[in-house]
């Protein structure tokens, strides 16, 4: 698979310039699919960081950036957009490699990264404030105004997706952003910063440094400089970004994960259910936090929904990018022995599988590929219920009654997506309200949902949200003026 122009750029992004690390170190870039290095990234720390938010506070202050009006923000996010559909292909088959999705997934994660800044580029200048009535002689108004220098950690599993969710509404408020990609796929993020370049965004406006977690990722959620977080990634880093940012007094937005249940009734419209519950479990080879990995399934029709998820679940195929199956790889060999590791101690557990897919013939030996698998009924209290694999696997449960459906849908620590399957419009909406989660579908599931969509999670899952108009709100602050006129 070959990119044009597409793993050219590989060092740090600073001023619309590229550098190598201060260092000169460089990390590999392994590509899941194969199992090999294809390139390198460069390996920044503490000193790369300074200098981008050094860059970034100089764009707000002195530089073009500050000056801009919302308006010309919101063009300027809106000529991304379509750099990004222009160059959707190449960009599609960086992600493809960088990651191992397939094509068909990489190509609508480049739909919904141009969305991204279609959307928040027409948003830009609609986050109004509102006038309060206050005393005689004084008026008072609000009024929507930027962090300043906010940093973004984000993780591997959608990239460029990742990279639209949380820069474009950082950029439309006016903050200059400060990025550090996950080390194990950050291709494309690094392309989009060049084509942001090009779409005009002036110096400092958006500045990014590859590296280690533990040293560029520690380095920015600690930075003395920095006013706002956002982060993506397990509940473990969540704590250790949430601790650096109270150390600074500042605000954080964190999704955290989740294993989100589908609650299916008797009365559900299975034959609309199973591909969905289905697909959206094995997309990005289930590597997605919002993935819906617990059926919660009502006890007199478990058999008949266990029989055609394991019918379903065996025509899956895992292979390459360029094979354009149903899913590719894990990301690297840590995340396959971690799933690997669920399998061996639900065997030990004794938990059924009920069906299984396949990896297709002819994938090199050493790429990190897991076959599909549906388990249960699994015990309400077995990790495979209650822990976030984050891999191709799905976990079968069953409730007697619609309090207990409520109370198992409720039974870990994460709350992100949820979803209820009934035609009974009166129960579906009483569970869907009833379930902590920050994102709730009745008769539907769409993975992270839409770009228009808040998005967040409760409980352990984080807070703050991102998409929408809310986003906005996460990436900015209120301002309250008082001014006495008599």
């Amino acid at each position: 698979m070959t990119a044009k122009d597409a793993t050219a750029a590989k060092g740090i992004f600073v001023n619309n310039r590229w550098s190598p690390a201060a260092s000169g170190r460089t990390l590999p870039v392994i590509a899941p699919a194969e199992g090999s290095t294809f390139t390198q990234i460069a390996a920044g720390d503490t000193e790369d960081v300074n200098r981008a938010v050094a860059a970034a506070r100089a764009a707000l202050e002195t530089g073009a950036w500050g000056r801009l009006t919302a308006t010309e923000r919101g063009r300027l996010l809106t000529r991304l957009a379509q750099k990004v559909a222009d160059h959707a292909e190449d960009l599609a088959l960086t992600e493809a490699r960088d990651t191992g999705k397939p094509m068909k997934q990489a190509r609508n994660d480049m739909i919904a990264t141009a969305r991204y800044f279609e959307y928040f580029g027409g948003a830009a200048d609609k986050a109004h404030g509102e006038s309060i009535p206050f005393l005689n002689g004084y008026f008072a108004f609000t009024e929507r105004v930027p962090h300043g220098v906010t940093g973004h950690i984000i993780p591997w599993n959608y990239p460029a997706q990742m990279f639209g969710r949380t820069i474009a509404p950082a950029l439309a408020m006016g903050n200059a952003v400060v990025m550090k990609p996950a080390e194990d796929a950050c291709l494309t993020p690094l392309r989009l910063a060049a084509l942001a370049a090009e779409a005009g965004f002036p110096e400092g406006a958006l500045n990014i440094v590859t590296g280690l977690g533990e040293e560029a990722g520690a380095a920015l959620s600690s930075h003395r400089d920095i006013d706002f977080l956002s982060f993506t990634g397990s509940p473990e880093v969540g704590t250790l970004i949430q601790t650096a940012a109270a150390r600074n007094h500042i605000g954080c937005t964190l999704e955290l994960g989740g294993k989100s249940p589908h609650v299916i009734f008797a009365d559900a419209d299975l034959d609309f259910a199973i591909p969905v519950i289905a697909n959206t479990m094995v997309q990005n080879a289930g590597q997605t936090c919002s993935a819906g990995s617990r059926v919660i399934i009502e006890r007199a029709i478990f058999d008949k929904v266990a029989a055609l998820l394991a019918e379903r679940f065996a025509l899956l195929t895992a292979g390459t990018p360029e094979m354009d199956l149903e899913l590719g790889p894990v990301i690297n060999a840590a995340q396959k022995r971690r799933i690997e590791g669920f399998f061996e101690r639900a065997e030990r557990d004794r938990i059924p599988v009920l069906g299984e897919g396949k990896i297709a013939p002819g994938v090199p030996k050493n790429a990190f590929f897991v076959a599909p698998r549906v388990y249960g009924p699994a015990p309400r209290d077995h990790e495979l219920s209650c822990k976030e694999v984050f891999g191709p696997v799905l976990t079968l449960l069953t409730f007697e009654d619609e309090a207990d459906a409520v109370r198992l849908a409720n039974a870990t620590d994460y709350g992100l997506m949820a979803a209820v399957w009934s035609t009974n419009g009166g129960r579906a909406l009483r569970v869907a309200r009833r379930i902590k989660a920050g994102q709730v579908y009745v008769n539907a599931f769409g993975a992270g949902g839409g770009i228009e969509l808040p998005f967040g999670g409760m409980k352990k899952s984080g807070h703050g949200r991102e998409k929408g108009f809310a986003a906005l709100h996460d990436m900015s602050q209120l301002r309250t003026t008082i001014i006495k006129h008599d």
